[in-house]
Parts: structure tokens; sequence; C-alpha cells
């Protein structure tokens, strides 16, 4: 493995990462509680065939990189593909992604027990690790120079030397993990969607230091930080984000957000905490104080906009969408409209 696979992007496996230049916004200045002045400023439609799972932003790159299943049209965007199909799978979706402009790491190829290193600047897998089943989120820990996969179906996480892609040892997290967070003082964060928990795990020592019940938050899956604060923001089902003390692990505050959350992010220059929802809304909450919150208003965006990249340097959010026919008896969703997949744009 090369060095520089220590600085690891996350992606995921057999289809489509889409690439755009983000759109570039003044510096906002710190807000007041009241109106945010978010809004939807564009569209970007993208088209293609099948679902998607995760966006993430490269602040200084300029690009916004969206996980996509199958084929999207090309004319806006780059390409990563995994270096062989998997002969029985040949159109598993990929799952969540972190990155930087060079190298990027998908966390579910072939089997959805590996992890695919891709080179970012030629568009190209270029390794693989082995992890536990159906890996999911993944993260660098840049104190231990380690990655991290949380395996769903394995329930635990695998930690990776990003040096040379050797396999540290595995930590049973006893349900399902779905987000994390790396604290920059080599400890995590994991949500444990299953027993509805905050997970608390040492880097280093891949030992468990804390685990704590996130109630009343129930199924928690997007987490952020406020690193300075020390506060993790979980959301979870029936409207609730569940605020957490990172040290002591108490939930020092429950702000009501939109329905059917997927994705939480933290903006420190603003203060403004987000969860983007199924729904169609962007839930936008302001830290008045590190134990205070206050919900500032329900940004209309569409209907499947439940997932986000927040870009830090621009202040602005890209939230993937798409139309659906209605479900068949049954079915949770029904099929995706072709050609309807769009970026969401919300800025101010």
């Amino acid at each position: 493995m090369r060095k520089r696979f220590a600085l690891l992007t996350i992606l995921g496996s057999l289809a489509v990462a889409i690439i755009f230049s983000a759109v570039a916004f003044s510096r906002a200045a710190t807000p007041s509680p009241g109106a945010s002045g978010y809004h939807v400023i564009k569209t970007v439609p993208v088209g293609g065939e099948g679902g998607w799972d995760y966006v993430y932003v490269d602040s200084e790159a300029r690009r916004v990189y969206v996980l996509a299943r199958r084929s999207h049209d090309g004319s806006r965007c780059g390409h990563l593909r995994r270096r062989r199909r998997h002969p029985r799978h040949p159109r598993r979706p990929w799952h969540r992604c972190r990155f930087r402009p060079r190298v990027a790491a998908s966390p579910a190829t072939a089997g959805r027990t590996i992890v695919t290193i891709f080179d970012l600047k030629v568009l190209k897998s270029i390794g693989t690790v082995k992890t536990d089943a159906n890996p999911d989120a993944i993260i660098y820990d840049a104190v231990t120079k380690r990655v991290f996969t949380f395996n769903g179906r394995g329930k635990n996480a695998t930690a990776i030397n990003a040096a040379d892609g050797t396999v540290a040892g595995t930590i049973d997290l006893g349900g399902k993990p779905e987000f994390a967070v790396a604290d920059g003082k080599g400890t995590i964060y994991v949500n444990n969607e299953d027993t509805s928990a905050l997970h608390h795990l040492d880097a280093q020592s891949l030992k468990e230091l804390h685990q704590w019940p996130l109630a009343p938050c129930k199924s928690p899956s997007g987490l952020a930080m406020d690193l300075k604060n020390r506060r993790l923001f979980s959301v979870c089902d029936e409207k609730v984000m569940a605020v957490v003390n990172a040290d002591t692990g108490k939930v020092v505050a429950t702000p009501t957000i939109c329905e059917g959350p997927d994705a939480s992010a933290f903006d420190p220059s603003t203060g403004y905490v987000f969860a983007s929802c199924g729904d169609g809304n962007l839930t936008v909450i302001h830290e008045d104080s590190p134990d205070k919150y206050t919900a500032v208003e329900n940004v209309p965006t569409k209907k499947s906009a439940r997932t986000m990249g927040l870009d830090l340097k621009t202040h602005t959010i890209f939230l993937p969408a798409a139309d659906f026919d209605p479900p068949a008896p049954g079915e949770r969703r029904g099929k995706m409209k072709p050609g309807s997949f769009v970026i969401v744009v919300v800025g101010k």
C-alpha cells in the first residue's frame, strides 16, 4: 500500500462516485437564533438509474462526491469504479464516504467484506483490505493513523493501519453500527442503531471506553460533532436529535427535527447544526451554548433528500434526491423514476 493511504477517503462498492464542482458562496457571519436564511438555491440534474447513498464535500478541492448505484450522466462528473465486478452481485450500492483529493477507500465491495482503496487523482482502485461483513460507515483517525470501518452485519468495527493496509484488530459493538466521528484526541464515537446507544472507543488500544444510552433517541443514524465544545449530535427516529456531552455521555438537549433523518452536520463557523430528512426538510438548529439549542426552522428541500454533505468553506449543503412511484402493496418505497436523480443545493 502506498504511504499516502494514510489519509484515506471513504467510498462504497460496485457503483459510481459522482463529482461536482462545489458552488462558491461568500463566508457567512456568525448568526443569532432566528431565521437562518437557508433556502434551495439550485437543483442540479444528474439523471441515470438506481439509488444512492451518501454525499460528502471536499472543501479544498471544490468537489462534491455522491455515492450512487449504476450509471449516471457523466457530463458533469468523473466516475470511480472498482476494477472488477462481483459475478453474483454486479449492482450492489455503495455506502458511506469520506475523502481527500488523492486517495479514497470503499467500505463495501465484492462479497461486502473488504475495503477498496481508490486514487482520486486518476479515479481508479489501487488495492483492497479485508473487513467483517457489510462495512458501512468508515472514518480516518489522524492521531493513530488508522482507518475504522463499522460493519453492519458483523456488528463490530475493523481497525486498519493506514500506512500499509494491515488490519490492527476488531472491536465488538453488539449491534449494528451507524455513523461515526473521530474527536481528534485519539478516541472515536459511533452510533448503534440496534441498541440506541453511543459507543466511545479508544483508537489505539481498540477498547471500548464507554457505552452510553441515548434515550429518548431511538435508532440513531447520523452523527456529527462540535470538536471545540465536545458535543455530539445524533439524529434519531421520532423527530429527535440527541445532543450528548462527549466527556460524560449525558444527553444535554433533545431538539425536535424533521421526520426520517439520516445525516447530521455541524458548522463551527456559524454554530448551526443540521439534520436532513427523507420527508423533504432540512432542520436548522442553532447552538446558543454547549447545552442550549434553538430549533430555527425546517427548510423545505425535496422528498427523499435524506442525506447531505456540508461545505465548511461556503456553508452550502448538497442533498441528493429523486422522484419515486407510489409503493406497491408490501413495499416500503416505490421504484425510482428514471432520470429523476438530482442534487439539491441549499445555501443563503
